[in-house]
């Protein structure tokens, strides 16, 4: 708690609890000026010859500073500091909590979902002016545990060198551990280094999208992968404002043998039909490809070839 000072008192100056012992010295008439051309007022010398204890014109909190920073620059008010980190804290849908005692550039923070973390307060900052957003680094090692699990890998923790891009798994088909990309556990595009399964080896299909570009325009997207959703979601498109939903899946053995048979299925809607190609420029920037794409006007064609697919393979 602070409390009003008399810049005449004997009193030592009472800080946020603590007493802080005055200076004897005069407080000069150009400090002062100084001083009130920042937005302060000093009202007492205070521990030594080289500080002043000064009021701020905005908030009325109380604070000390070297004289040096009084007379040269701009002397920054600490309460003003922490209301404003408070209120960029609540933009950004955390609590402000405590700073960190370890770093002046840090801070602790409460979630959204309950867990503390452990935020820089600039970043807090630019979250509480812009479209960022920040993650609970709990709630985000859970949902990768659960992400690994979908994909036969068990996750043990983070990388043991610090990138947060990266994640130790271990693999419930042989047991062994590795560092894997958390995209790539997303896609699902993973190989393990211990028995060798990879995506290629693993069950994968052929799909077909349909997609809707900004203003209007539909498309349609023929491909394989061992998660279409996946591909879909993470992968294919490249702005908020594109729609897309995954039309058909056809199960294949393995993804080698989509592979082969996504390249058959283009080679022939190409050659059938090439008025039906959509000219990349109309989808650039909408979707993370650069061929591929046709109009729905191929539908009944790639439906007819992905039925002979089906049945090749379920043979």
């Amino acid at each position: 708690m602070t409390h009003p000072i008399s810049e005449f008192s004997e009193e030592p100056v009472v800080i946020d609890g603590v007493r802080i012992p005055r200076h004897p010295g005069e407080v000069h008439p150009h400090w002062q000026l100084a001083a009130r051309s920042r937005g302060a007022t000093i009202v007492a010398r205070v521990v030594d010859r080289l500080h002043v204890a000064l009021r701020c014109d905005t908030c009325g909190g109380i604070w000390v500073s070297r004289v040096s920073v009084v007379l040269g620059y701009q002397p920054l008010c600490p309460h003003c500091l922490t209301r404003g980190r408070e209120g960029n804290a609540e933009q950004a849908e955390l609590t402000w909590l405590r700073r960190d005692p370890a770093d002046r550039h840090y801070a602790y923070y409460l979630a959204s979902c309950g867990h503390e973390v452990r935020r820089q307060i600039h970043r807090v900052a630019k979250v509480a002016s812009g479209p960022q957003s920040l993650r609970c680094e709990t709630c985000l090692m859970q949902h990768d545990a659960q992400t690994a699990i979908k994909r036969g890998w068990e996750l043990i923790g983070p990388d043991p060198h610090g990138n947060t891009n990266y994640r130790i798994y271990r693999h419930v088909g042989c047991g062994h551990e590795q560092q894997i990309a958390r995209i790539n556990m997303v896609t699902g595009r993973v190989t393990c280094h211990g028995c060798g399964v990879s995506w290629l080896k693993a069950p994968n299909a052929v799909y077909l999208m349909g997609i809707t570009l900004p203003g209007g325009t539909d498309v349609i997207k023929l491909g394989h992968s061992r998660d279409p959703a996946s591909r879909l979601d993470h992968q294919l498109l490249a702005a908020p404002d594109v729609q897309g939903i995954v039309r058909r899946v056809v199960p294949m053995p393995s993804g080698l043998d989509a592979q082969r048979a996504e390249r058959r299925l283009h080679a022939i809607v190409r050659h059938t039909l090439p008025i039906a190609v959509v000219p990349r420029d109309l989808y650039e920037g909408y979707l993370r490809v650069k061929s591929e794409i046709y109009y729905p006007a191929a539908s009944g064609l790639i439906h007819d070839l992905l039925d002979a697919t089906a049945r090749r393979y379920a043979a």
